[in-house]
């Protein structure tokens, strides 16, 4: 029944599955696809990552564009036509010859970031969930398993395939996710405005100071998050942990991050956004200053990877549900994408950065710091916003 698709356990299940394809395909198997086109093709690895920066930019530059329009018109266009067309896209990747093309490619990749991956479908959660928070929950513990399932699955799509045949069957699976969208939207509209609702959302969110404070937690959070995700690998090694445990540490964030978010959803209401964010924000410097403090025995960075795992995967919530709790529900999508745009510089530059940080410093311990101190940033954002609560 078309109502069905929309209920919460509709849209949890639904927009899980769209997520977690659509990050699969149009995001996740980069870095593992790089080696391969380098081999092939003789582009250099930075030539082949400027392109991703292109894309990440490119997504921040659209979100608000796309964000008024999922508020005004819902999800359906831009998550299932944005799905397909990253589907076209990835076809096209498989063919790609001229680094030229390539970099045109990841232009039109970040406008499908844009329409068809998180900030559009979190406007949709807000608009038509009776509880957004519980929803988001749900299904940010599915997506959590994105890694999980897609790290392996492209790695054995290139050794049987080839990586453009790879690309290929990737394609294919992208085609589901947007047509799922089209097929779950099909009668969904959003709600009318509330009587007595704001006129122009944006305009007013960008006035106040929990916008601020909201962009810096993104900024922050991006910032650490892109740039330990770039750098975690070579990091432990250089403190002096053998590969096996090197790997281990690097492979059980993703499962720490799922279980804690289980957790949240189990709660539910009896675990308000604040005190989940308070909890994210304290818990993200101290975990990184650990990690800079610790010897280099598993035991002891295990620690780390749990606080900064448990910290990054309720933060994920805590940044699509904040900005409805702080800000208001109306004008959503929009307010997003502006938040998005905010925080696109530190989510496409931090991998940059932090290199910049290990080079200039000789190792890793100046970018660690680095880290915590945006962690602490992360922090007093969050607490601006939250003395702009209304």
């Amino acid at each position: 029944m078309p109502l069905a698709r929309t209920s919460d356990r509709g849209l949890v299940l639904g927009i899980a599955a769209n997520q977690l394809i659509g990050w699969g395909t149009l995001f996740t198997p980069f870095t593992l696809l790089i080696q391969p086109m380098e081999r092939e093709l003789g582009w250099s690895r930075a030539e082949i990552s400027a392109a991703f920066t292109l894309g990440l930019l490119v997504s921040g530059l659209a979100a608000v564009h796309v964000g008024r329009f999922v508020d005004a018109r819902g999800g359906r266009w831009p998550l299932g036509l944005g799905g397909l067309a990253g589907a076209a896209l990835l076809g096209a990747w498989a063919m790609v010859s001229d680094l030229r093309v390539f970099y045109g490619l990841w232009f039109l990749m970040g406008l499908v970031h844009a329409t068809a991956l998180w900030s559009p479908a979190m406007a949709v959660v807000v608009a038509l969930a009776r509880q957004p928070m519980r929803v988001i929950t749900g299904i940010t513990f599915i997506t959590g398993f994105t890694a999980t399932v897609f790290i392996p699955l492209t790695e054995a799509l290139i050794l049987a395939l080839g990586w453009r045949g790879a690309l290929w069957a990737l394609a294919t699976l992208q085609c589901a996710a947007g047509l799922l969208a089209l097929w779950q939207f099909a009668e969904a509209r959003p709600p009318p405005p509330r009587e007595g609702a704001r006129r122009a959302p944006l305009a007013e969110a960008l006035r106040r100071p929990a916008f601020w404070g909201l962009a810096l937690l993104l900024s922050a959070h991006s910032f650490v998050g892109v740039g330990l995700a770039a750098h975690l690998v070579p990091l432990l090694r250089e403190r002096g942990l053998d590969e096996a445990s090197v790997i281990w540490l690097a492979a059980l964030h993703g499962p720490f991050q799922v279980a804690a978010r289980g957790l949240l959803f189990v709660a539910g209401p009896r675990a308000p956004l604040a005190a989940v964010g308070v909890f994210c924000v304290t818990l993200m410097p101290l975990a990184i200053a650990w990690l800079a403090l610790a010897p280099p025995l598993f035991g002891w960075v295990l620690v780390f990877t749990l606080g900064w795992a448990v910290a990054d995967g309720l933060l994920s919530i805590v940044r699509a549900g904040a900005p409805a709790e702080i800000l208001g529900r109306e004008g959503y999508g929009a307010v997003t994408g502006a938040l998005a745009l905010a925080s696109a510089p530190m989510r496409a530059f931090a991998p940059v950065i932090v290199a910049l940080a290990w080079q200039w410093s000789g190792g890793y311990d100046a970018a660690i710091w680095m880290l915590a101190a945006a962690g602490l940033l992360a922090a007093l954002g969050f607490g601006v916003a939250l003395l702009d609560r209304r």
